[in-house]
């Protein structure tokens, strides 16, 4: 029976696509987590590599500032590497734009990419432009690294660890997603001073990717809805289904739990960090549905 995307949904088609991508002996991590992981013999820290992109229509609407949206395309795949605790160091570009497009807007465009890529020190090495008859696509590519000893995984929790996430959660319709940063400072410190067993950042919602976390580390989660740090003016259902908070949440065994918290009290003053469950051992007990964040080719912002 043929199916379609929507039918189908993104997680569902990655399923039956990724088992039989190529891999060889010096890929660590592939396709399915955050970020790549590869390594060289000799080296002293992992190859991370990571390519995402942004849609018009899809992760920005026509009109808006292409220096925002410039923005927008860099830091989404730099917080790809600050769910692996990663140092991102060189980026490419790849834009499939229309004929027709002025000039000032890619040039803007440049602007917004040059900006986000400054912040964290990344340098723009080259890329590719095509011509469309569709919506501009931003395609950000980035290499840069990590040490073996700091890589963070999404398949590593443990029953009993618990889970957090840094900052607020929704408001992606009020335009957060925008003018985010990624939480590179923050993973780096995490690793520098933790054993993190499992971290993603959440792109799609914490209802799509907190499931994703779970299920990579063969365990399940329960949530305290009630402690989830919900952005001004959102409902508990926007924190959970909004999508676009670009925030880490990671698993960490419960021991380190007062340390870490008192700790980052410290660090990250203005920048929260809130426990909102745990990971357990799966149970033949059915739960309630846990409401679902964003899912490609089947809705539309």
């Amino acid at each position: 029976m043929t199916r379609s995307l929507q039918e189908l949904g993104e997680d569902r088609l990655l399923a039956q696509i990724l088992p039989h991508l190529k891999q060889n002996s010096r890929a660590v991590a592939g396709a399915g987590d955050d970020c790549a992981v590869v390594k060289f013999r000799g080296a002293k820290e992992w190859l991370l590599l990571k390519s995402d992109c942004v849609v018009e229509a899809i992760h920005f609407v026509a009109g808006r500032s292409a220096r925002v949206v410039g923005w927008k395309a860099m830091m989404r795949a730099l917080s790809d590497f600050a769910a692996m605790s990663g140092v991102p160091q060189f980026a490419l570009i790849t834009l499939v734009i229309a004929g027709k497009k002025q000039v000032v807007w890619v040039r803007d465009l440049y602007r917004g990419l040059n900006q986000a890529a400054r912040y964290f020190e990344v340098a723009i090495v080259g890329g590719e432009t095509s011509d469309t008859d569709g919506p501009t696509v931003v395609v950000v590519s980035v290499a840069g690294f990590v040490e073996t000893d700091r890589c963070v995984l999404r398949c590593g929790g443990k029953a009993n660890d618990d889970l957090f996430v840094t900052g607020k959660l929704g408001g992606s319709i009020r335009r957060r997603h925008l003018n985010f940063v990624a939480r590179i400072e923050e993973a780096r410190w995490l690793t520098a001073n933790f054993k993190v067993h499992a971290m993603m950042d959440l792109s799609d919602g914490l209802g799509a990717d907190l499931p994703r976390l779970a299920r990579a580390s063969r365990l399940a989660f329960s949530i305290d809805e009630r402690a989830l740090p919900v952005s001004r003016g959102c409902t508990v259902q926007q924190a959970i289904s909004d999508g676009e908070d670009y925030e880490l949440l990671f698993a960490i065994s419960r021991r380190d739990r007062a340390r870490l918290e008192r700790m980052w009290r410290r660090k990250f003053p203005k920048l929260g960090l809130t426990r909102i469950g745990s990971l357990h051992q799966k149970s033949k007990i059915k739960r309630k549905t846990f409401l679902r964040g964003y899912v490609h080719f089947r809705q539309r912002r």
